[in-house]
C-alpha cells in the first residue's frame, strides 16, 4: 500500500491523540460519555462543510458518532437553565477553559461546536473581526461550490450621521435592517449571532478619534440611541420584551453588545493611550455622564451584551473591576447576558498597564472573579500560523491549578454565554429567520433606508440669503472641487465597515442633477478629514482643517463669481469660522461619513429634494479650546483653580463655541408656541427623601426641604405641555423639537440646561403640528448633586425649547416644584 499524504498522517495524529486524552479523566465533574459516542474532528456550524444553523441537528451528531438524544442539552422542551447546567456538566476544565475566548474552541467530545463570537454591525454588517465573511469581489461563483455569494451589505451612515437626526424610529430600523441581513449571513455560514455594537461613549473632549462612532456628547441622547438600536437589533415580534415571564428566556433575534464600558474616550493623545491611561473620574461625573447611557442600555434596551474598556478607572482596570461589573452592571441593572473584553484588554492589565505586576494567571483570574464572562483576543490577526489562543484559555489552567480561579467562576461565565446562545437560537434556530438568505440582503427597502437615513442626519450650518437649495433648471452646471468630491468609499463608509450595496461619491451625485464642468459659474467644495485624522487608536492634534484645504476654499471663493458651497465631511467638529464669516462661502452643509448612498443624499439636499432638519449631536468649538484643558482631564465642570473650562454643552459658558450643540438650519422658518405658562409641582418627602443642595454663596436663606433624593422615591409626577411647531414657510420640512431643563438659577454647579426629551416632526409647508411631551419630574429635572445622589431640586425650574437657529422663536416656562414633608 502506498504510504499515505502527509497532512492525512497529521490528521490520524490529531485524532489519535484526542482519543488518548478523552480517556484521561481531566475533572472530576466531567460525565461520561454514552458508549456510541466517538471522537471525531470538529464541524463548526457556520464555517465549514455543510452550514448547519443550529448546534442540535441529529444528522450533525450523527456525522460525528454521536447520538443527539443522549445529550439532555439539545432537549428542546427543557428550560434553557436546564439546558446550560446539563451541557457546561458534560464538559472538563480544560474544555470549559477553551471556550473563555472570542474564538471559542467548543467540545467536540459533547457535540459542542467551536464558535466565533467577534461580529461588528455598528452601522452595517462589517467586515472587521472574525467572524463575518463576505465574498471577494473578483471571487468567480465556481469558486464556492454551488454556495451563494455575499458581495456587499448595507452601509448606513456612521452613528454621529444618525444621531443628527435625533430620530427613536429610524434608530430601531436601521438595527431592525442590520439585524435582518447578520441573521441572513448567518443562515448562509457566512457571519455569527453575536454583535459588538453599539459604541454609546458620551464624547466628553472635541479631539477624541472616535467621535464618529458614537451618538454624540449627551449622555440621555446616547442613551436614548442605544434603546433603539439595540431593540431594533434584538427585539422579536409577538415574544415578551423582558417586563413579564423569565427575561433570560426571551428569544432574541441577534445579541447586541453596548461597549466601552466605562469611562473610555481617549485612544492616543500626547503618549497617552487607551492601554495605559488611567481615567480619574469624581462619583459625581459617573453616576451623570459616563454610566448614564449603560444603564438605559440595560434597563431599558435590555442589551445582551456589555463589552469593558481597555482603560483603568481609578486605578482599577474596567475588566477587573467587580464594582463596575458584578456590581453594576449585573447586580444593580440586572444585565440578561454577557459581560466580554474590548479585545486584548485582559493581556493588557500584564504587557502594557502591568498592573500589581500581575501574571497572566493572575489577570485571568481577576477579570473572571470580577465578572468578566468572555475574553476577545485580537492577537489572533498578529500571530497568523500560530494556534488561536486567547489570553484567558492561554492562563486560565495555569490560573486554576495555581488556586487563583474557581471552576465555578469558569461555570458562571460559561453559563452567561450559553444563556445567550440559546435565546439567539444557536442551538435550536429561530423559524421565522430561517429563510433568510442572500435576497434579504442589500435590499431595495434596505438601501431606501440608508439614503433617507444620510439625509436625515445633514445638518445645514449657513445659508446666507437663502442660496441654498439650487434649482438645477437655472444652473445648468457646477464646478466641483476638493478632496472629497471623489471620495473614496473608506471615507464616505468611515469606520467599522463593510463593502457597501453600491457607492455613490458626492460627484457622482451632483452629476445626476447638473453638468459637471470647470467654467461653471457656481463652486461646490467637499473638504472636511479622515480616518488618517481620526479614527480607533488616533485622537485628533487640533480642530482644523488640513491647511492646504483652507488655502483652497479660500482661493475658489475668491476667483468664482458667486459665493462658493462648502460640504464638509468629518466625525468631530471643525474649526471653520473663516468660512462662516466668509462673504463668499454662502452656504456650508455637514454630511459626516453618510455611507454608501451618502452623494445622492448630499445632492438631495443641495438641489432641494429633501430639505435638511439636522442637527448638531455635539458642540463645534474654535480651536482655542483644545489650548485650555488637556484631554486627560476627566472633570465635565470648570476647574477654576486650573483655568480649566466646562466640557460639553452642558457645562461649558465660555466663547469658543461655534456652532452649539442642537444647531442645524432648514429651508424653511418654523416656529413655536407653548400651551402653558408654567406649572406647579408638590412632591412627597417623606421618609428621610429630603437631601441638602449646594448654593451659589449670594444666597441668604435656603428652604427647609432643599432637594428630594430620587432614589427609593416613587417618581410618578409629570409635567406634561404641548408644542407647536408652524412650518411659516413655503417647503415641507422635517423638524426636530429639543427639550430642555435647566435648573433653579441658585444651585451651584448645576448644568447649564439638559435635554430631557426630543422629538423629529414633519411639518407640511405653511401648516402647523402640535407635539406633546410629557416629563417624568424625577427624570427630566433630577441632577447629581456633589455627593453623587440625583436630586430634584427645590425652586423654579424651566422648561426650555430652543429652535435650531437660535433664533427668538425659542420658548421656555417656569416649572415651581415644592415638597410635602
Amino acid at each position: 500500500m502506498a504510504p499515505l499524504p502527509f497532512h492525512h498522517l497529521l490528521v490520524a495524529m490529531a485524532v489519535l491523540l484526542l482519543l488518548l486524552c478523552s480517556a484521561i479523566p481531566s475533572s472530576a465533574s466531567s460525565r461520561t460519555l454514552p458508549a456510541s459516542a466517538a471522537t471525531t474532528t470538529t464541524v463548526n456550524v457556520t464555517r465549514f462543510g455543510k452550514a448547519y444553523t443550529k448546534v442540535c441537528d441529529a444528522d450533525r451528531f450523527a456525522e460525528m458518532g454521536l447520538d443527539m438524544s443522549s445529550f439532555p442539552y439539545c432537549n428542546a422542551s427543557l428550560p434553557y437553565a436546564d439546558r446550560v447546567r446539563d451541557l457546561i456538566g458534560w464538559m472538563t476544565v480544560e474544555e470549559k477553559v477553551g471556550n473563555l475566548g472570542d474564538i471559542s474552541r467548543g467540545a467536540p467530545r459533547v457535540g459542542l461546536p467551536p464558535y466565533r463570537w467577534w461580529s461588528e454591525g455598528l452601522h452595517g454588517i462589517s467586515s472587521t473581526g472574525p467572524s463575518t465573511l463576505f465574498d471577494d469581489l473578483r471571487s468567480k461563483p465556481g469558486n464556492h461550490s454551488g454556495r451563494a455569494t455575499v458581495n456587499n451589505g448595507t452601509v448606513f451612515a456612521n452613528v454621529i450621521n444618525s444621531a443628527a437626526s435625533f430620530n427613536e424610529t429610524l434608530w430601531m430600523s436601521i438595527g431592525q435592517v442590520v439585524s435582518t441581513e447578520a441573521r441572513a449571513m448567518y443562515n448562509l455560514g457566512k457571519g455569527g449571532l453575536t454583535y459588538w455594537s453599539p459604541n454609546i461613549n458620551v464624547v466628553r473632549d472635541p479631539r477624541w478619534g472616535r467621535a464618529l462612532e458614537t451618538p454624540g456628547e449627551d449622555p440621555l441622547v446616547a442613551g436614548r440611541y442605544a434603546v433603539n438600536f439595540v431593540r431594533g437589533m434584538q427585539d422579536i415580534p409577538g415574544h415578551d420584551d423582558g417586563t413579564g415571564g423569565d427575561p433570560f428566556a426571551r428569544p432574541i433575534k441577534t445579541s447586541a453588545c453596548c461597549k466601552h464600558y466605562a469611562a473610555y474616550d481617549v485612544d492616543d493623545w500626547h503618549n497617552h493611550t487607551r492601554f495605559t491611561f488611567d481615567a480619574r473620574v469624581s462619583e459625581r461625573d459617573m453616576a451623570e455622564t459616563f454610566l448614564r447611557p449603560f444603564e438605559m442600555c440595560v434597563r431599558e434596551g435590555d442589551a445582551s451584551g456589555v463589552m469593558c474598556s481597555y482603560n483603568r478607572v481609578n486605578g482599577v482596570p474596567a475588566c477587573a473591576d467587580a464594582r463596575l461589573l458584578s456590581g453594576t452592571v449585573r447586580r444593580d441593572w440586572q444585565l440578561h447576558g454577557y459581560i466580554v473584553s474590548d479585545c486584548d484588554a485582559v493581556r493588557v492589565m500584564t504587557d502594557n498597564a502591568t498592573w500589581l505586576n500581575y501574571t497572566g494567571a493572575d489577570a485571568s483570574a481577576a477579570a473572571l472573579r470580577a465578572g468578566l464572562d468572555l475574553d476577545c483576543a485580537e492577537s489572533w490577526i498578529e500571530e497568523k500560523g500560530k494556534p488561536l489562543r486567547d489570553f484567558l484559555s492561554e492562563h486560565g489552567m495555569a490560573a486554576v491549578a495555581g488556586g487563583k480561579m474557581r471552576e465555578s467562576d469558569i461555570d458562571g461565565a460559561l453559563r452567561n454565554q450559553y444563556m445567550t446562545l440559546m435565546r439567539l437560537g444557536y442551538f435550536d434556530n429561530i423559524p421565522q429567520y430561517a429563510s433568510l438568505n442572500e435576497t434579504d440582503i442589500c435590499t431595495d427597502e434596505h438601501r431606501s433606508l440608508a439614503l433617507d437615513g444620510a439625509r436625515q442626519g445633514i445638518v445645514l450650518l449657513k445659508n446666507h440669503d437663502g442660496m441654498l437649495p439650487l434649482d438645477p433648471n437655472k444652473i445648468l452646471a457646477v464646478a466641483v472641487h476638493g478632496p472629497h468630491a471623489r471620495a473614496p468609499e473608506k471615507v464616505m463608509d468611515g469606520d467599522y465597515t463593510g463593502p457597501p450595496c453600491r457607492y455613490v461619491t458626492p460627484r457622482q451625485g451632483i452629476s445626476q442633477h447638473v453638468k459637471i464642468s470647470h467654467k461653471a459659474n457656481m463652486t461646490i467644495y467637499f473638504g472636511g478629514i479622515n480616518l488618517h485624522i481620526e479614527r480607533e487608536g488616533n485622537d485628533r492634534e487640533d480642530l482644523l482643517l488640513p491647511k492646504n484645504q483652507t488655502a483652497q476654499i479660500l482661493h475658489f471663493a475668491k476667483v468664482s463669481p458667486n459665493p462658493i458651497i462648502l460640504v464638509i465631511l468629518s466625525g468631530g467638529g471643525i474649526d471653520i469660522s473663516f468660512a462662516q464669516k466668509h462673504p463668499k462661502i454662502g452656504a456650508i452643509l455637514w454630511a459626516g461619513y453618510p455611507g454608501g448612498e451618502g452623494g445622492n443624499a448630499i445632492a438631495d439636499v443641495i438641489f432641494g429634494r429633501y430639505n435638511p432638519g439636522g442637527r448638531l449631536p455635539l458642540t463645534w468649538f474654535k480651536n482655542k479650546y483644545i489650548h485650555q484643558i488637556p484631554m486627560t482631564s476627566m472633570e465635565f465642570r470648570p476647574v477654576p483653580e486650573l483655568g480649566y473650562p466646562g466640557r460639553t454643552y452642558k457645562f461649558y459658558d465660555g466663547p469658543d463655541v461655534l456652532y452649539p450643540f442642537g444647531y442645524g438650519l432648514s429651508y424653511t422658518k418654523f416656529l413655536y408656541e407653548v400651551s402653558t405658562n408654567g406649572t406647579s409641582v408638590t412632591l412627597p418627602a417623606t421618609g428621610g427623601h429630603c437631601k441638602g443642595l449646594s448654593y451659589k454663596p449670594s444666597v441668604a436663606t435656603t428652604p427647609a426641604c432643599q432637594a428630594v433624593n430620587v432614589d427609593g422615591h416613587a417618581c410618578a409626577e409629570t409635567v406634561s405641555f404641548n408644542i407647536s411647531v408652524t412650518n411659516a414657510g413655503g417647503r415641507d420640512g422635517a423638524h426636530v423639537v429639543l427639550v430642555y431643563t435647566v435648573p433653579p438659577p441658585e444651585v451651584a454647579q448645576a448644568p447649564i440646561k439638559q435635554v430631557a426629551a426630543f422629538q423629529r416632526v414633519l411639518v407640511p409647508a405653511r401648516s402647523t403640528a402640535t407635539v406633546p411631551f410629557t416629563l417624568n419630574v424625577c427624570k427630566a429635572f433630577g441632577i447629581v448633586e456633589r455627593t453623587a445622589y440625583t436630586v430634584v431640586p427645590s425652586g423654579v425650574s424651566k422648561v426650555l425649547v430652543e429652535n435650531g437657529d437660535s433664533s427668538s422663536s425659542s420658548v421656555s416656562f417656569p416649572v415651581k416644584i415644592d415638597f410635602s414633608v
